[in-house]
């Protein structure tokens, strides 16, 4: 059987680039970045442990959160103890470096997690021969944290006018994050100007993120990534992957089925900044779940208008609610996945379809289409495992206008 190589490397250079650097004549383009020295880069796979992985989106939050990374690596002759003058890394073992996790399957090489240091922890397990030996617990976390951690006021440009993907790529000028690792859509509502209030910036990010009605997300790559909402109804989505527990498509185990309130919301009260509360309910969806309200204020819409269209939208995709699947699990090495299981296990992410059906008493089934939302991998010496989170899309069941929020169409999302 065979199952995907791991490869995590270790970038001790300073910065938020992850590729390696490199001088004139020397490198690879279009991966490594221009340099002055080479640095520091450090390729652990054949000493790590084990990898546990965790992305994903907050249902409830409506948001992206930061993604982390905790890596175990077997250290034999002290290279990770900060006090030994003669270690190859001594000096270096600072936070905020950076650690790239990858698989190769094939030939091709996915993008697993790409991160920064947070803290180095070193303990001494009880060795039967006798023999010293460390393991170094490694934690990370992704972008968002560093955007957490940066305090801005004012954003330079940000006039009234700007699209929402202008607005974000401001507020990332204004933290000094390189464009070259971002992915911003153009978006396709205009913003207020920048209101100057001290905050984050990714809460200063996401308060543009809802406005729009987008996501905004770090990739797998270590890209901060803004989508307009027409990624959020799946527009342009390739064909779902189809999982099945009845030894047809692509194996899994442990789906979780659920049908509870939890995204059910029926009320949205929606504020722009200097505007009025704008509201939508569904009297239908009240009398049967009871009130579920929503509130968003101090958004940077410009008319009232589109923030009544966002709170239409809203309400209109989470007045009901019906039987979804929130997570299944792969097993890169217990199962045999077929062909493309692997290659789907590796390559899948937001907003990537997946049709999931399960076996049920009584010679039933039950068939889901979702979107994924979450990718966490467990990975150890014969154990890799896939865990998707999936979701029904943000945007559920009908079509918007590509300018404004409103419903041009009503029916089932497709894909």
């Amino acid at each position: 059987m065979t199952v995907p190589t791991l490869n995590v490397k270790i970038n001790f250079s300073e910065g938020p680039a992850f590729g390696v650097g490199f001088v004139l004549d020397t490198g690879i383009l279009d991966t490594d970045v221009l340099d002055t020295t080479t640095g520091l880069v450090v390729d652990v796979s054949n000493i790590t442990q084990s990898v546990r992985t965790k992305r994903g989106r907050d249902a409830q939050a409506d948001q992206f959160q930061t993604g982390t990374l905790e890596l175990k690596l077997i250290d034999e002759n002290g290279n990770f103890n900060p006090q030994n003058p003669l270690g190859p890394y001594n000096s270096y073992l600072t936070p905020m470096r950076k650690v790239v996790v990858s698989a190769t399957y094939g030939a091709t090489t996915y993008n697993i997690y790409s991160g920064y240091i947070t803290s180095y922890t070193t303990n001494i397990p009880n060795n039967a021969d006798g023999q010293t030996l460390a393991i170094t617990t490694i934690t990370c976390v992704d972008a968002f944290r560093l955007a957490q951690n940066a305090q801005i006021a004012t954003v330079t440009g940000a006039v009234a006018g700007d699209l929402s993907g202008t607005r974000i790529n401001q507020i990332l000028n204004q933290i000094g994050w390189p464009p070259s690792m971002r992915d911003v859509d153009a978006g396709l509502t205009t913003m207020q100007a920048d209101p100057g209030t001290a905050r984050t910036s990714l809460a200063a990010m996401q308060t543009v993120e809802t406005s729009e009605y987008g996501s905004l997300y770090v990739g797998t790559n270590g890209f901060f990534t803004f989508q307009d909402r027409s990624a959020t109804i799946g527009a342009g989505a390739p064909a779902a992957v189809v999982y099945n527990d009845n030894g047809t498509d692509i194996p899994y185990f442990n789906a979780v089925w659920r049908t509870d309130d939890t995204l059910v919301y029926n009320e949205a009260n929606i504020t722009r900044t200097g505007g009025t509360v704008q509201t939508a309910s569904n009297a239908a969806s009240i009398t049967k779940y009871f009130l579920h309200s929503y509130n968003q204020q101090n958004l940077l819409m410009e008319t009232d208008a589109v923030a009544l269209n966002y709170a239409q939208c809203y309400v209109a995709s989470r007045a009901e609610t019906s039987v979804r699947c929130d997570a299944i699990e792969l097993d890169l090495y217990m199962y045999t996945l077929g062909d493309g299981g692997t290659e789907a296990a590796l390559g899948l992410d937001y907003f990537d379809p997946v049709t999931i059906t399960t076996a049920m008493p009584g010679s039933t089934s039950i068939t889901k289409t979702l979107q994924v939302f979450g990718v966490a991998m467990d990975i150890s010496p014969n154990k890799w495992r896939v865990t998707l989170q999936t979701l029904e899309p943000i945007i559920d069941g009908f079509i918007l206008d590509s300018t404004l929020y409103g419903i041009l169409d009503t029916g089932v999302l497709t894909y």
